[in-house]
């Protein structure tokens, strides 16, 4: 691994970055209005995104050829973190990970969607189940004939408002990536437990779709979108993490019972303490699954680092989604009668955090593909 690699500090620019982010989503995006906004039929925040755009979120690793940043993985954690730290109804797992990370692996045939993408112009959906795992079979549920796809999936994230399709699609050529247009298809609404990331239903019939990769360029450009995926997924889960920490310490500075803030009881101290220690080693795992993804998607890059980066992914994956978990139930716990009110925004984090655990595949599949990657031999009878 590199000596950039191994710097998982965040260096002067990306802590600027998630300054600027994070003071605009406390300013257009506060609990309250997370709050509200779930209770209607706009859960995405359209015009947030476009704020978001404004300040380069949307496009952070396009080129700058193409009207990108020319930022890396790394730069991408970090708003990650933030977005998960608001719980902020945006596309930006959809269009600016998932969807980005496609295209841009379809090299010149998708720099039209890249530039409208990276401009705020547009945004995308990788038309894949958001449970789809890194490294599983190139998925069947659509079929390609003569340019055009037949087909249903399930549950894909930031279909709703998404204006451009990537689609992955098999057909008598094989493997193979489709740009379509969003309103050829039918995006239906499903239920979900995440109240903040709506996911739909996308139905294919008969739509006209160009084929911006095929074969084993396909199988690749789908496995290096799941993999970049699942490390900026784990950035967000740590954001969950920390402002489920955080929101519970101040909590428990405050609420008194005998006469004392329940903050000074031991058990209390206890918990915190253990969950400060599992958010501070979720930290340097992200950091260490953004900057090998980062590193896989670097010019020149071979199988060692792509090898490394999928290994980096799986197992923040598999740790980190854990954490997000118990740091929102502690969350939910310690906030006593309040944690379990509507009013309360700390159930959106819970939420979030069990929904994120089974996305992109859950920490189970990425511990069994972790044993392949490294080597690991099954245990014996």
């Amino acid at each position: 691994m590199s000596e950039k690699q191994l710097d998982l500090l965040y260096s002067e620019v990306e802590e600027e970055l998630r300054a600027s982010v994070r003071a605009l989503l406390e300013d257009k995006s506060p609990a309250s209005s997370v709050l509200a906004r779930v209770e209607t039929d706009q859960v995405t925040d359209t015009a947030l995104w476009k704020e978001l755009a404004d300040v380069g979120a949307a496009g952070l690793p396009v080129p700058e050829e193409l009207g990108g940043a020319g930022a890396s993985l790394r730069e991408s954690a970090v708003v990650a973190e933030e977005l998960g730290r608001a719980v902020a109804p945006v596309p930006f797992l959809g269009s600016a990970v998932l969807a980005t990370a496609a295209l841009q692996a379809c090299g010149t045939e998708a720099a039209a969607e890249l530039e409208a993408l990276a401009a705020g112009e547009s945004t995308a959906a990788l038309t894949v189940p958001l449970a789809a795992m890194p490294g599983a079979a190139f998925p069947e549920d659509v079929r390609a004939r003569d340019g055009r796809l037949e087909g249903t999936v399930r549950n894909v994230a930031d279909a709703l408002t998404a204006d451009t399709l990537v689609v992955a699609a098999s057909g008598p050529d094989g493997p193979g990536l489709y740009v379509v247009a969003a309103d050829e298809a039918r995006i239906t609404p499903v239920v979900t437990l995440d109240l903040t990331r709506p996911l739909a239903e996308v139905s294919l019939e008969g739509a006209a779709g160009r084929r911006v990769a095929a074969g084993a360029d396909a199988e690749k450009a789908l496995r290096r979108a799941l993999v970049a995926g699942a490390a900026v997924l784990s950035a967000e889960q740590l954001g969950v993490a920390q402002w489920a920490l955080d929101a519970t310490v101040d909590y428990v500075k405050t609420r008194t019972q005998f006469g004392r803030p329940i903050g000074s009881f031991q058990a209390i101290k206890h918990r915190l303490a253990d969950l400060w220690v599992a958010v501070s080693q979720s930290r340097a795992v992200v950091r260490s699954a953004a900057s090998a993804v980062a590193a896989a998607q670097e010019p020149g890059a071979g199988d060692a680092e792509r090898t490394e980066a999928e290994v980096n992914a799986s197992l923040a994956q598999a740790f980190v989604s854990g954490v997000a978990v118990t740091a929102a139930e502690e969350a939910v716990q310690l906030h006593g009668g309040i944690g379990f009110t509507w009013e309360h925004p700390v159930h959106l984090y819970l939420k979030r955090a069990k929904s994120d655990a089974l996305a992109l595949g859950t920490a189970d599949r990425h511990r069994l593909a972790l044993s392949g990657l490294v080597d690991l031999p099954a245990p014996t009878a």
